[in-house]
């Protein structure tokens, strides 16, 4: 694996990863981290496919090693991974998103579909409605004791290093379908996907309700490149009927891994790993 630094177009410098074959013949894989506001994580998904082809990864701009302070905006990291892709010197790739990065992927396919050689969604994009669903199972997953410490740690107004790994902790353990080992999973993100960018959450997250994809479903339909799937966890506590629908609306396969969570390469790595391979050699051949 090798990583270097990328300069764009306004002096923003990216954060990248590549690993896998250089001469491989398939089409290259990018993978979009979600968040918004966290480095890259993906680190670990790109291990399981980096055998099959080239992989590159990335840390948003103002995240992670990719430091840069400004406004967020959907457009500028749709302009991000397009520049990306030229320095890498890709003409298409197969997009691979997580959680937000699907939204981001789904943004980027909008804009530039001839760009796009293929399409893997993790853990998302979800189609309203589905939040009272995913509130609802997080509650459910958390004690009252936690629930009330979160909720007295989401109202401090500056946390402390420990707190705001408590905060970040209590946040996320929900994600987890296998509860024995979600607060630890869940304090392992904590501690090293700080410090979050806020600012970057509140933004890009305004801008995906301001624009959402529900309003795109049919122009995805028309872009989407073929075999395009998306890869969920019947454990997650965001709905997996959501994914489906938009499945369903894509005339996209969905694949819902039953005891997977949010994160499904933790909870069920072998069926995981079994999903995103057939998918990442099906979508990745055809480059020339």
């Amino acid at each position: 694996m090798t990583a270097s630094m990328i300069k764009l177009d306004d002096g923003a410098q990216l954060r990248t990863w590549t690993a896998g074959p250089a001469s491989s013949q398939r089409f290259p894989v990018v993978m979009v981290h979600g968040g918004p506001g966290v480095p890259d994580y993906l680190a670990p998904v790109a291990g399981i496919i980096d055998d099959l082809c080239l992989v590159h990864r990335y840390d948003q701009r103002g995240t992670g090693g990719s430091c840069w302070e400004g406004e967020h905006t959907i457009a500028r990291h749709v302009d991000d991974l397009a520049l990306l892709l030229d320095a890498w010197g890709h003409d298409q790739a197969v997009l691979v998103g997580h959680s937000f990065g699907t939204n981001m992927a789904s943004y980027f396919l909008l804009v530039h579909p001839e760009r796009v050689a293929g399409l893997i969604q993790i853990a998302g994009p979800f189609l309203d409605p589905w939040r009272e669903a995913d509130q609802a199972a997080q509650r459910a997953r958390r004690t009252d004791e936690q629930q009330t410490r979160l909720d007295d740690l989401d109202a401090t107004e500056s946390r402390t290093d420990a707190e705001e790994i408590e905060y970040l902790t209590l946040s996320w353990l929900t994600d987890h379908a296998d509860r024995t080992r979600a607060w630890d999973w869940a304090l392992a993100s904590a501690r090293t996907l700080r410090p979050i960018n806020y600012a970057m959450n509140a933004q890009l997250n305004a801008a995906k309700k301001a624009d959402p994809l529900e309003a795109h479903v049919d122009e995805l339909r028309e872009r989407l490149p073929p075999g395009a799937v998306i890869i969920g966890g019947a454990g997650d506590s965001r709905p997996a009927d959501a994914l489906r629908r938009l499945g369903t609306r894509l005339s996209c396969e969905t694949i819902i891994i039953p005891n997977a969570g949010h994160h499904p390469w933790l909870d069920a790595p072998d069926q995981f790993g079994v999903a995103l391979r057939a998918a990442v050699a099906r979508q990745t051949q055809g480059a020339s």
